[in-house]
């Protein structure tokens, strides 16, 4: 503690300067001083789960599939389709049986443009999902075959921002050729699975 006259270091319990000899004022911290302290421990509290939410909700904005893991595809950093390792997709098990849905092809991309994908020949199964840029315009994923099966994910001008998904199964006595077209994604997702 120091002298407020001569700035002498003093003991904390004085009651005067030895050096000056000036009165030294002992009183403990006011409630405005205390309040202060209070409201600033607040707001710095505040803005830090303020800063939280806010980042949770960017991570969640440009990877919404996958919160929390690495994905190359966020909005405008690739508007190209990349082939998913085949071990990152899920495996559907079939009950009481040997035979299970086995994934033989994953898919993923953002933006807008085409891919074109060949399905094996037997019974298959094939899971779509994606997330649009934002609905100003009509916003979309088709999956088409060359043996008439397809699914198709919409958004319209008034729909919702959210992840769609739907499913088509068909058996195949040969290959067929799909055409995967996109439109306005942040992120796409399909998955080809065979029962075997």
């Amino acid at each position: 503690m120091k002298c407020e006259k001569c700035g002498e270091d003093i003991k904390s319990n004085a009651k005067f300067c030895p050096n000056c000899g000036s009165k030294i004022n002992n009183k403990p911290a006011t409630n405005i001083e205390n309040n202060t302290n209070i409201n600033l421990i607040i707001i710095a509290i505040t803005a830090i789960i303020v800063i939280a939410i806010i980042a949770f909700t960017a991570c969640y904005i440009a990877n919404p599939f996958n919160l929390g893991e690495s994905n190359a595809n966020t909005y405008g950093s690739n508007d190209q389709a990349n082939i998913v390792n085949d071990n990152q997709a899920s495996e559907v098990q079939s009950t009481e049986s040997s035979k299970s849905w086995q994934s033989v092809g994953s898919f993923e991309g953002s933006g807008s443009g085409t891919k074109t994908i060949t399905v094996p020949a037997g019974q298959i199964r094939i899971d779509l999902s994606a997330y649009p840029i934002k609905n100003y315009a009509t916003n979309h994923l088709y999956v088409s075959g060359s043996n008439g099966q397809s699914a198709k994910l919409d958004w319209g001008p008034k729909s919702a921002v959210a992840t769609h998904s739907d499913s088509i199964s068909f058996t195949s006595s040969s290959q067929t050729t799909f055409t995967i077209d996109y439109y306005e994604t942040v992120s796409w997702h399909v998955t080809v699975y065979k029962y075997q």
